[in-house]
């Protein structure tokens, strides 16, 4: 009787806190990020912690990990050199929201376009240089 309690409580502390990253490489004519910048994938990151009496179980759910340590990795890994059209959203931790670390989640996503940044052309390169 033992045996499906502690299966069912290791399933729900390992399903408490997890993390994805999604790709998908777009076209680059299909995507409008900005002149001078080359969308080539667009990537969004989930990261979701739960909580049991204020203790996180496994926690490290902020805007610097979706963003800096997960993100923008995935980006620059896709060779990417910026990432346009950035957007992020976060459980607040503050107020009555403190009342969510009871028995709850706390969760952060963050969305962007990986982009490469493309060297200026100079129309008149073949007129030498300027004066």
């Amino acid at each position: 009787m033992r045996a499906p309690v502690h299966v069912a409580l290791a399933a729900a502390l390992a399903a408490a806190g997890c993390s994805s990253v999604s790709t998908v490489r777009v076209q680059p004519e299909n995507v409008a990020v900005g002149p001078g910048l080359r969308p080539i994938a667009a990537i969004q990151v989930n990261a979701t912690s739960g909580y049991f009496l204020f203790v996180p179980i496994p926690g490290d759910v902020d805007l610097d990990r979706v963003i800096n340590r997960m993100l923008i990795v995935a980006a620059k890994t896709m060779g990417a050199d910026k990432v346009a059209n950035l957007q992020f959203d976060i459980t607040p931790d503050s107020g009555i929201w403190t009342l969510r670390k009871l028995i709850g989640w706390r969760s952060a996503q963050a969305t962007g376009v990986a982009v490469q940044v493309e060297a200026p052309t100079d129309a008149a390169a073949d007129q030498g240089p300027e004066p």
